[in-house]
């Protein structure tokens, strides 16, 4: 199956929101293949913003965490037309059948990506 990630699993998953969200999101990523996760390159700008802004980390820290994931997953170009439509567009382009994102209602399916919040009550 390919998954999308979104900027908040990536955050999540380094653990700037707390052990509880650390463990949800090890848990959803465990068993996925790398060339099965899919991540906008928009997405991993986020990510290093929030690391910078948010969690405080330094830029080499922060740089670090960008280059896992880069190089861990298959990167979606951020086209103009990928930025106008959002990160849900990209997964769909890149032909996700699953976004794992904490922006958008669970359980709704677009383009064929099926959106899940592995936050939401009872996952």
């Amino acid at each position: 199956m390919r998954v999308a990630l979104d900027t908040n699993l990536l955050a999540n998953a380094a653990g700037i929101n707390g052990q509880e969200r650390l463990d949800v999101t090890a848990r959803v990523l465990d068993g996925l293949e790398d060339d099965e996760v899919f991540v906008p390159l928009q997405a991993l700008g986020e990510l290093y913003g929030v690391l910078l802004r948010i969690a405080r980390w330094s830029r080499e820290d922060a740089r670090g965490e960008v280059a896992h994931w880069r190089a861990r997953t298959t990167p979606i170009p951020t086209t103009v037309e990928a930025m106008d439509a959002a990160i849900g567009l990209a997964a769909a382009e890149a032909a996700c059948d699953l976004l794992l994102t904490e922006d958008m209602q669970d359980g709704f399916t677009w383009r064929g990506v099926t959106l899940r919040n592995p936050f939401a009550a009872g996952r």
